[in-house]
């Protein structure tokens, strides 16, 4: 049996049939890295502004689409968060021991759980969130207001083949 030899990949084809970005004269400005960077700095200044609350990230998503899309079964929010519904216990868990949720049968069919966002983690929610805009202005400080405004359009439309509609995933349970 004869093995193949590998060979380093040569990028250098697929970069010219790219071409240049549009509106630049050359090819040398892709966002990959500096976007990646821009991520790692923002989930470390979110991670540590979230520490204090006792919340961590994943915390913090359940908490919003509670808020957001309102009371629903474990099921509709392991499909908003787009986790495995085992994996959404632990995280109900650490909620539910804060105070930060409560669950409750539901009254049409007993083996069902409703999760309901209770005042504390409201309040909670609120602290986080007030705690992360000061991480994002640690992070964004070198751009204006208009800048990020910008930059928040720019984000939106790059993503929006890609967001995640919660509301869709709490509707279809």
């Amino acid at each position: 049996m004869q093995h193949q030899r590998l060979t380093p990949y040569d990028k250098s084809e697929d970069c010219r049939r790219l071409g240049p970005i549009v509106g630049t004269t050359t090819d040398t400005h892709r966002s990959s890295a500096l976007l990646d960077h821009l991520a790692r700095l923002t989930r470390l200044r979110s991670e540590s502004a979230l520490a204090p609350l006792g919340l961590r990230p994943r915390h913090l998503v359940a908490l919003t689409v509670l808020r957001d899309h309102g009371d629903g079964t474990q099921q509709a929010l392991a499909a908003a968060l787009h986790i495995d519904r085992t994996n959404l216990v632990g995280l109900l868990n650490d909620l539910e021991t804060a105070g930060l949720i409560a669950r409750r049968r539901d009254a049409e069919d007993r083996r069902r759980h409703i999760v309901e966002l209770t005042p504390d983690g409201a309040t909670r929610l609120r602290e986080a969130e007030c705690a992360l805009a000061v991480a994002e202005n640690d992070v964004l400080g070198a751009l204006d207001a208009e800048q990020r405004e910008l930059l928040y359009q720019l984000l939106q439309q790059a993503t929006a083949g890609h967001v995640v509609d919660c509301s869709a995933a709490v509707a279809t349970e």
